[in-house]
């Protein structure tokens, strides 16, 4: 099945709300069911292969030298040497400098990458067997959530918050253990969780405020360790190795 392509944003739009047969509905939409089905099947029996993982989100756009890049660096290495592996989207910026801290730490290091019109490529960093590209977002997404046992998300765009909402979101509504959610950065996020308090929880009380107990921030790299050892230490658990 080919990808589609267009000139612009407007033949997108006037294709998407074109009148379709069955026959072309079901030729299009049903077939691409397997290609589902094969990223799927493929990042399972590779993602399982791994181990106990930490995903780091964050920004594609933070550039080499950056203080968070460095920072995310130096996590992803004192992750790795603590024998956790590291997960992330695979691409540049922060992405680039979480694998890129995992091989230096001599740990598995794994990129999810998304095939994107702008900005995405994979990083050099990844492990030759544990390099995964994806077509679909909720496939790459499943791969995230489920073979993570912590999430370090650092500044980052709408992209990270959609990683790290989702994250929150399964752990809230118990699809997913109660894995720690690590917040890179106070400058970065502390204006948004006030915010979240303020008006999500308790203006209008849409939110539990027990659910803020599932989100740390921190600011260094030991404070990430701190909290990840603090929470395998509380389950009795053990990292790679």
């Amino acid at each position: 099945m080919s990808k589609e392509t267009y000139e612009n944003e407007d033949e997108r739009i006037h294709e998407r709300l074109k009148q379709k047969t069955w026959n072309e509905i079901r030729s299009n939409d049903s077939w691409a069911i397997f290609k589902v089905m094969a990223e799927f099947v493929n990042g399972f029996e590779t993602m399982a292969r791994i181990g106990p993982s930490v995903s780091i989100f964050g920004s594609a756009r933070t550039k080499p030298g950056d203080k968070y890049y460095l920072l995310a660096e130096k996590i992803a290495e004192k992750i790795a040497q603590a024998g956790y592996g590291v997960i992330t989207g695979g691409g540049p910026g922060i992405m680039e400098a979480g694998n890129k801290g995992a091989s230096a730490g001599g740990g598995p290091s794994v990129g999810l990458n998304i095939e994107l019109p702008f900005e995405q490529h994979f990083n050099p960093y990844i492990d030759s067997d544990k390099n995964l590209n994806f077509d679909y977002f909720f496939v790459r997404k499943v791969m995230f959530v489920k073979y993570s046992q912590g999430f370090v998300v650092m500044p980052g765009g709408f992209g990270t918050l959609d990683e790290l909402f989702e994250a929150i979101t399964l752990i809230q509504t118990k699809k997913i253990a109660k894995f720690p959610i690590i917040l890179v950065g106070r400058e970065f996020w502390a204006g948004l969780m006030d915010w979240i308090k303020a008006v999500i929880v308790e203006k209008y009380a849409n939110a539990n405020p027990e659910d803020l107990n599932l989100i740390k921030m921190v600011d260094t790299e030991d404070e990430v360790l701190e909290v990840i050892d603090n929470f395998y230490k509380k389950y009795q658990l053990s990292p790679n190795f």
